[in-house]
C-alpha cells in the first residue's frame, strides 16, 4: 500500500499548500516560516496554545492577512496576494471564530444567500441536505439569526459554509463557549463533513475531540511548527503534549 504521507505530498493530491509563510501584525513577527499542506479529503488538526499563530496562519492562507514572504497554492494554483473572495471561489470555505452570521436575516436567508455551485459545478450540499444535517435549523427556518442560541448560530455558520459546496473547510474554534451537549452535536457534524470527503482544518481547544477526528496534527509555538505528524503518535506522546499544549 502507498504511504499516506507520500500521497499528501503529491502535488495533485494537495488542496492547500503553504510554503515559508512569514506574517506580521505591525512590528510583531507572528508567522516565522510556516509550511502547511492539506490533502484532498484529509482532516488536519491545527494546535497550539493561545497566541501561537493559529488564527493568523488560517487568515494568511485565506489572504485576509498578507504574507510578507512565502506562498499559498490552492488546488495547484498560486493564490498568493489574491483577494480573499478568490480563495473562496477556488473551493475553500471558512467558519470563523465568532460565527459572523447575519443577525437580521432569517435562517433560510442566511443559507440561501450563500448557495452556489462548487468548483466544477458541484451542488452536493443543497439547502435540504444542510437542514437534514442540522435538524435544529430546520425547526427555526423563519427565525432571525439573532434569535438563535449560540450553538444554533454555530450550526448556521457551518451550514452556510457548506452551501458553497467547498472542497475544503476551515473551522476556527467551532465549539468555543458552547455547552457540552451542543459541542458534541457540532463534533458529530464535523465527522459527517469528513465522511463526505471535504478536506478540513480544525482549530479547537478540545484536544481529544480534534485528535480523534484528524488524520494529522500540527502544533505551532510562537509562529513556528514544532510538530507535524499523525494523530495517534501525538496522542501517545504525553511529554510532547504537556510541553506544547498543556494537556
Amino acid at each position: 500500500m502507498p504511504d499516506p504521507t507520500t500521497e499528501v505530498r503529491r502535488p495533485d493530491a494537495l488542496l492547500i499548500e503553504a510554503r515559508g509563510l512569514h506574517a506580521y501584525y505591525g512590528a510583531s513577527h507572528i508567522l516565522q516560516g510556516v509550511d502547511l499542506r492539506l490533502g484532498r479529503g484529509e482532516t488536519l488538526g491545527l494546535m497550539g496554545r493561545n497566541g501561537m499563530g493559529k488564527t493568523t496562519l488560517i487568515r494568511t492562507i485565506l489572504q485576509l492577512v498578507r504574507a510578507r514572504q512565502g506562498s499559498v497554492r490552492i488546488a495547484g494554483r498560486d493564490m498568493t496576494g489574491v483577494k480573499p473572495y478568490q480563495v473562496a471561489l477556488a473551493g475553500v470555505a471558512y467558519v470563523p471564530e465568532g460565527r459572523g452570521i447575519f443577525p437580521n436575516l432569517s435562517v433560510r436567508e442566511n443559507l440561501v444567500m450563500a448557495a452556489r455551485a462548487g468548483v466544477g459545478g458541484r451542488r452536493e450540499w443543497t439547502c435540504e441536505r444542510v437542514l437534514a444535517a442540522f435538524p435544529r435549523l430546520a425547526e427555526r427556518l423563519d427565525n432571525g439569526g439573532a434569535q438563535l442560541s449560540g450553538g444554533e448560530q454555530q450550526m448556521l455558520t457551518i451550514g452556510r459554509a457548506l452551501m458553497t459546496n467547498p472542497d475544503g473547510l476551515i473551522l476556527d474554534e467551532a465549539t468555543e463557549g458552547l455547552a457540552p451537549l451542543v459541542a458534541r452535536e457540532i463534533w458529530r457534524i464535523v465527522r459527517d463533513i469528513k465522511a463526505s470527503g471535504i478536506a478540513t482544518i480544525i482549530v479547537d481547544k478540545n484536544f481529544n475531540a480534534v485528535a480523534s477526528i484528524a488524520d494529522r496534527c500540527m502544533i505551532l509555538v510562537k509562529g513556528r511548527v514544532v510538530y507535524e505528524g499523525d494523530s495517534e503518535t501525538l496522542r501517545a506522546d504525553r511529554a510532547l503534549r504537556e510541553r506544547h499544549l498543556g494537556v
